[in-house]
């Protein structure tokens, strides 16, 4: 026991073990208001992507531990789509839907339906609305039945959705495939209700005086008038076409004349370049070759005057490079066929070929590989017209050789030819310590030969002696990505060519979409 005249004395106070005195949390001063607002915002925004982020864990956990929970759509609703048509909606809703109760069993024929089921529907059929390239934003919910007869369980999957503008006006020019000129182009996007989109171009160029075009597209949909039959699983892939065109080139720099083309053609196409599209098509095709210069041909006289193309024609293109332009990797692949002889005074079989390999040496380098070969084969015993013979030669296939300046001649005008075949080597390279510039440094080898297929020799000794015998040219120079199309300057000498080849010697510019 404690004596009387003792006191009891209190511990000593300690400090708290952090001191708040000091900026927490990188505080900046009270004196430095615009930082210290900044740092409230910056804060502020952490906290609710952290509640954010947190919400959606949540509700993943609380989805997919409901993912097998029994759940049946009633009925699928698109609300905004106010110039689309209730039957194209439909074709794209209709194979969604559970199937309707038998009336003989009084049961559906269909394995009970579940939360999951419900949501992939809900993903499937948002990317088919998208696809249909109407709608700017497409949002979906599950909702309750609105049905009176809805069972427990039923729900409604309802699409919010809100519709692009119909209407597209745009005056331009450009610059490609080594010409320059302006033009105006209209588009009307679902211009019928059914993802129709309906297009129109007007452009004057130096070397094509004058072009126009317009096409009317729509995809080929099951429970559409012009559907060919019910399918469940509706795909927009598959669009037909109809399109009128025309135009007037100027040729004098290598034929001596001018072409003037009017036509009509008829499309279907389907797949994806990914993983490869189908064309099939006809097309009528009126020519005509006129306003000689005085300096033509005796060939190109004869070629003159009108002539009348009437043809089918199937294509296979498949594309997996990261860029049609400057790849890096992928490849390119493309096949068509085409006959003529349905009427008209054009009558021949038409194969082209193309293929190009891309791929990334090293970190800034790439190498291409590319071939396209062609072959012409007349039906009725004639030459094939001027206007569909193949040309060979220029910046864009065979480089250091005149535009078109490959092949037989006469005088100052290609003639053209009947078979053809091209190779080229390419690499492409970052300037040093400039990675990051559009600009990049471009070394080639081309060759290729454009030739007359001689009738007294089989097609194999043709081929034999075409290859035995190439135009070769080889050079330098830069590549520059503009926009849409791709710039080349190059510097070269032709080192393999025959008598009758227009060489380019020095320096040589190309403008274009499709290179070798």
């Amino acid at each position: 026991m404690a004596d009387a005249g003792s006191t009891l004395d209190a511990p000593p106070l300690k400090p708290p073990l952090a001191n708040t005195s000091a900026p927490r949390d990188k505080e900046p001063k009270e004196a430095d208001f615009e930082k210290l607002r900044k740092w409230q915002e910056e804060r502020i925004a952490r906290k609710l992507r952290g509640e954010y982020e947190s919400a959606v864990l949540h509700l993943a956990e609380v989805v997919n531990d409901n993912l097998n929970t029994p759940l049946r759509l009633a009925a699928i609703r698109v609300e905004g789509a106010v110039r689309t048509r209730q039957s194209f909606l439909s074709a794209l809703v209709t194979p969604f839907l559970p199937r309707p109760v038998s009336p003989s069993f009084g049961a559906s024929s269909e394995p009970p339906s579940t939360l999951g089921d419900a949501l992939h529907t809900a993903r499937h059929l948002g990317s088919l609305l998208q696809e249909t390239d109407i709608f700017q934003s497409v949002e979906a919910r599950l909702e309750g039945s609105r049905d009176f007869l809805a069972r427990p369980g039923d729900v409604d999957l309802v699409f919010r959705t809100r519709e692009r503008g119909r209407f597209y006006l745009n005056t331009s020019t450009q610059v490609g495939n080594n010409e320059g000129g302006a033009s105006a182009t209209c588009r009307v996007r679902n211009a019928f209700g059914s993802a129709e989109l309906f297009q129109a171009n007007l452009a004057f160029a130096t070397t094509t005086r004058v072009a126009f075009s317009a096409s009317l597209s729509a995809p080929l949909l099951p429970y559409l008038p012009y559907a060919p039959s019910p399918s469940p699983n509706p795909d927009l892939s598959t669009r037909g076409e109809i399109s009128v065109f025309g135009h007037e080139r100027d040729n004098t720099t290598f034929a001596s004349s001018f072409e003037g083309v009017r036509g009509l053609r008829a499309a279907v196409r389907t797949g994806t370049p990914r993983n490869g599209t189908h064309e099939f098509a006809y097309e009528g095709v009126l020519r005509h070759i006129g306003n000689l210069a005085p300096t033509a041909s005796i060939s190109i006289r004869e070629a003159a005057g009108p002539s009348i193309k009437s043809a089918l024609s199937h294509s296979f293109m498949r594309d997996t490079r990261d860029d049609a332009l400057l790849g890096t990797r992928g490849s390119y692949v493309k096949l068509s066929h085409e006959l003529a002889g349905l009427g008209g005074d054009a009558s021949f079989y038409k194969a082209e070929g193309a293929a190009q390999l891309a791929r990334r040496l090293v970190p800034g380098v790439t190498v291409s590989l590319a071939a396209k070969t062609g072959l012409l084969w007349g039906l009725d015993g004639r030459p094939a017209p001027f206007s569909d013979r193949f040309q060979l030669g220029g910046p864009m296939n065979v480089r250091m050789f005149r535009a078109n300046g490959l092949g037989p001649q006469d005088g100052p005008d290609s003639l053209g030819g009947d078979m053809y075949w091209a190779a080229g080597l390419s690499v492409v390279s970052d300037i040093p310590k400039k990675p990051h510039w559009p600009v990049k440094l471009h070394g080639f080898v081309n060759l290729g030969r454009l030739d007359t297929r001689d009738k007294s020799q089989s097609l194999i000794d043709n081929m034999r002696e075409s290859i035995s015998k190439p135009s070769v040219g080889a050079g330098v120079g830069l590549v520059y990505k503009l926009d849409a199309v791709r710039v080349e300057v190059n510097f070269g000498v032709p080192l393999v060519a025959s008598k009758s080849d227009g060489v380019r010697k020095g320096i040589q510019v190309g403008i274009g979409l499709d290179f070798l």
